[in-house]
């Protein structure tokens, strides 16, 4: 049974748009489900750098090629 929360339905656009311009999109569902659980604004804890650093890291790399 899918999930119509507010959240998935706004997150379900943001991938079908990404998918409609070729965005390269990065599945990682434990952090998206980490930082999702942050407020906006807030410092990133310390258990999770290394993987958003891995995520910039990915992005530089699109950014690179572009």
């Amino acid at each position: 049974m899918q999930d119509l929360t507010p959240q998935n339905t706004v997150a379900d656009e943001i991938l079908r748009l990404a998918r409609e311009n070729n965005i390269p999109l990065r599945h990682d569902p434990a952090l998206a489900g980490a930082l999702a659980t942050l407020d906006a604004g807030r410092q990133i804890p310390p258990e999770l750098l290394r993987a958003v650093s891995e995520v910039l890291a990915f992005v530089y790399g699109i950014n690179r090629k572009a």
